[in-house]
């Protein structure tokens, strides 16, 4: 095998790959030698199938065997000579090929950019710590307070009100005829909020217990059988009970309903999730900040191929004439997110970061015990979707790196109220919205040890090959 560079333009490289007919050859014969040994033929005994009627048989299914076989071979081996670190697939063009001819082609690279990390002492970042006032703890558990169902029977000769929860069966008719779906058992509806049929609710405000009600409404125009839409409707109600809304007493009792220990342990509890909610939210901004200045302390050529592929990412879920309109500022968010990428992965792979299978599992821990109640399904969605782990690991890495990055910055740390956060929130929800920025900000195939993983020696394997 000869390999020789044809041509070199910044990223893209074309090497020229020679193989001798004799290598070629010598191939094939193998191969027709393995095949006699086990192949059977009818006329001729397990093992004695002469070479030359195999050949006749079999020889340009061989053929192509060995070709496919060769040119994953001497294409990897190609790369290694020329120490090459490629990014995406090559595209192979065979120039010259055929059992009695010599193999010419070409592989067309794209590679990896080589460049050095420049010191991270100049980037800069805020560390937001999030202090909740008691008021605003108040604040929030009255709320949930006021979404508890607490609801106590009416006398019977009290009137349904507004906010009150009315308990009924009916029957309902169209045109004196039964239909699909017009009939209810204890169906409750709590007056004001509109949930059932529009309108229907207005209507049952001043019933009272096992009275019995008529009312007339227009079927909606999405309803699900379409022949019974916009049609006029009565239903005949049977009024089971009515219940006013009551209070919710905020005391332990309450705390202990939603799982904590006393009334002060719910406060810290709540309080603790709004300064996560809030954290997470500030730390994304933070990170973004972080990546900004990274990017631009940076100056490397980033390979054409991975940026047409995440604009093709980027653009995938836009109409036509979004397309077009959104392009450039499109083409710039793909060009950036790939650059930042492939400043993460050299960072990782130059401080030897790793994830462990443990951490991975952690991870999927978490979620699982952050949804009570479907814990199996988590587990077995992890089980059956091998992606969706990956996807954990190289969120797990990304955040690796993440850290390291704080770690050699300047960080500074800013106590701030819910006031002051939120502001900050909007404030840039409204910079991202009029700029059309859009998420993620780095490139989605962030994985552990890229480079790497882009010269595996499996990898040509999966090369576009064009046939002369």
């Amino acid at each position: 095998m000869k390999v020789t560079i044809d041509s070199k333009k910044g990223l893209k490289t074309t090497l020229k790959v020679f193989v001798d007919k004799k290598t070629i050859q010598e191939k094939i014969s193998a191969r027709l030698n393995e095949l006699s040994k086990t192949i059977n033929l009818k006329g001729f005994r397990p093992g004695k199938v002469p070479i030359n009627v195999l050949k006749n048989k079999f020889g340009q299914e061989v053929y192509n065997e060995v070709l496919e076989k060769t040119l994953q071979e001497t294409s990897t081996k190609a790369i290694e000579e020329k120490k090459l670190k490629i990014a995406g697939q090559p595209k192979l063009d065979l120039k010259s090929h055929g059992e009695v001819k010599d193999l010419t082609y070409t592989m067309e690279i794209d590679e990896l950019p080589s460049f050095k990390i420049q010191s991270l002492d100049s980037i800069k970042f805020v560390d937001y710590e999030i202090k909740v006032s008691p008021e605003e703890t108040k604040k929030r558990i009255d709320d949930i307070a006021k979404n508890q169902n607490n609801f106590i029977d009416k006398k019977e000769n009290e009137s349904a009100e507004k906010g009150d929860l009315v308990v009924f069966d009916y029957n309902a008719t169209i045109e004196n005829k039964t239909f699909e779906g017009g009939e209810g058992k204890n169906t409750q509806l709590v007056l004001g909020k509109d949930l059932f049929i529009k309108g229907f609710d207005k209507q049952l405000v001043g019933v009272k217990k096992n009275q019995e009600k008529n009312i007339s409404t227009t079927l909606p125009e999405n309803y699900p059988k379409k022949e019974l839409a916009m049609k006029v409707a009565n239903f005949k109600c049977k009024i089971l009970n009515v219940k006013s809304s009551e209070t919710v007493k905020i005391d332990d009792q309450f705390a202990k309903n939603l799982g904590a220990k006393d009334l002060n342990d719910l406060k810290v509890l709540v309080s603790n999730q709004v300064q996560n909610q809030y954290k997470a939210s500030l730390n994304a901004i933070s990170k973004e900040t972080l990546l900004d200045q990274l990017e631009k302390i940076h100056n490397i050529e980033v390979p054409e191929n991975l940026v047409q592929e995440e604009l093709a990412l980027i653009s995938q879920d836009l109409k036509k004439e979004e397309l077009e309109k959104n392009k450039k500022e499109s083409e710039k968010i793909a060009r950036k997110r790939v650059k930042l990428g492939l400043i993460l992965n050299e960072l990782g792979e130059k401080n030897g970061l790793k994830v462990e299978e443990s951490e991975i599992k952690n991870e999927i821990q978490k979620q699982v015990n952050s949804m009570p109640g479907q814990q199996k399904q988590v587990l077995e969605y992890y089980q059956k979707n091998p992606s969706a782990a990956a996807s954990l690991r190289g969120s797990i890495y990304e955040e690796k790196i993440i850290n390291l990055i704080k770690e050699k910055s300047k960080k500074t740390t800013k106590t701030i109220s819910l006031k002051e956060a939120d502001n900050i929130l909007k404030l840039n929800h409204e910079k991202n919205h009029d700029h059309g920025k859009k998420s993620p900000t780095t490139s989605s195939s962030i994985t552990e040890s890229k480079k790497t993983k882009k010269t595996d020696k499996n990898q040509p394997n999966k090369k576009k090959i064009r046939k002369k």
